[in-house]
């Protein structure tokens, strides 16, 4: 596939570095940690300039280049990230435009855009662990609606959230995979519940989310009844596809930044740290290529990333958590200062490789979908 890009999006590039240059230096400061209402205003805010400046249709209506080449830049110019938001814009939003309905496509689409409605992921359940698929959250049709009753968790920014993409189980009696559906719920429904959790950082953009006898209308299903372990595999191949791309350029900026800070403190003499560092410098270098492939693969398919997703996330979840502990050397004692941004992104690190389909379920998907191999018993 090829991976160059064509006059036409290195013109797009420029014209976006040139927007980027002129607009942040004109921006509020970030509200402080663990104010997500103050956060979200923020997140929105920031949404809506990009939409005013013609950039905030290109999570859902450009094409993956275009994509990858917005989130590399704003990345490098140090521009605020998707934030709270980022279920709406890199999951469900993705997920409405390849699924969604006429209708669905112009009722929720422009307000993701315009950072009018935030969205949070109701996949997760306590009971479910790592298997999905085994989710016990029912909906049972009454009339116009189904009537939801169960419980999620880890879900992202659920306190600040207008929606959630819901997973529920609409026919208990199929096998597991082929009787789920996947809803939209107003997160300001009667019967919902939001309980923060709390990380190990001190932070809160977690939740459990309590469901008892929630009512989502039948219209705000996306895809059919019973079908919608197909459509999660749809926002599945987005969150774990092209929606850490991003931060893959992040990664890199960090790397470059833990390696002045060896040259200045000394710990560059240590030979041990060099070759890591180098290694990880290969690492992401590598990964980066892969997003540009996973990307090209896209667009020659109808927009939706491949099973290289997998093998991206699988290898960058690890890559991450080596960074940050060659950052952790470097810093020395100042790596239990929680203060410190990369002592935090440390202690996010270990998440990596259990959010989003952890490491042990991508192995599943590439030994049985790429190597053939056969389903464990």
């Amino acid at each position: 596939m090829d991976l160059a890009y064509t006059a036409a999006e290195e013109e797009f590039r420029a014209r976006l570095r040139d927007w980027l240059a002129g607009t942040l230096p004109t921006l509020p400061p970030p509200p402080p940690a663990g104010d997500w209402p103050a956060r979200r205003a923020h997140d929105s805010a920031w949404q809506r300039r990009l939409y005013d400046a013609g950039y905030g249709k290109v999570h859902l209506d450009a094409s993956p280049t275009l994509r990858l080449i917005f989130l590399e830049e704003t990345e490098k110019a140090g521009a605020p990230y998707v934030g709270a938001n980022f279920v709406g814009l890199l999951h469900a939003g993705p997920t409405i435009a390849a699924e969604g309905t006429p209708e669905q496509r112009e009722r929720w689409l422009g307000p993701i855009l315009r950072g009018e409605e935030i969205w949070c992921q109701g996949f997760s359940e306590p009971d479910a662990g790592s298997d999905l698929a085994s989710l016990r959250t029912k909906a049972v049709r009454d009339g116009d609606a189904y009537v939801v009753t169960g419980q999620k968790i880890w879900t992202s920014h659920a306190e600040v959230a207008d929606w959630c993409e819901l997973l529920v189980r609409t026919d208990p009696g199929a096998p597991r995979h082929r009787g789920i559906t996947w809803l939209a719920m107003r997160m300001d429904a009667p019967g919902v519940t939001v309980r923060p959790l709390r990380t190990l950082a001190g932070s809160t953009e977690f939740a459990e989310v309590f469901l008892d006898e929630v009512r989502v209308p039948a219209a705000d299903r996306v895809g059919e009844e019973n079908d919608g372990w197909r459509v999660t595999m749809v926002t599945l191949s987005f969150e774990r596809g092209t929606a850490f791309a991003g931060e893959v350029v992040a990664c890199r900026r960090t790397l470059t930044e833990v390696a002045a800070r060896a040259r200045a403190n000394g710990c560059w003499d240590d030979p041990v740290l060099r070759r890591r560092l180098g290694r990880l410098h290969a690492e992401f270098t590598a990964l980066w290529r892969l997003v540009q492939w996973n990307v090209s693969e896209a667009a020659a398919t109808g927009g939706v990333p491949g099973t290289g997703g997998s093998v991206f996330k699988l290898r960058y979840s690890q890559a991450r958590q080596e960074l940050y502990d060659a950052a952790a050397e470097v810093l020395g004692p100042g790596a239990l200062d929680l203060s410190l941004p990369w002592t935090r992104e440390r202690l996010s690190s270990l998440s990596y490789t259990i959010a989003a389909g952890t490491s042990q379920i991508q192995r599943n998907i590439l030994a049985e979908r790429v190597l053939g191999l056969p389903k464990g018993r």
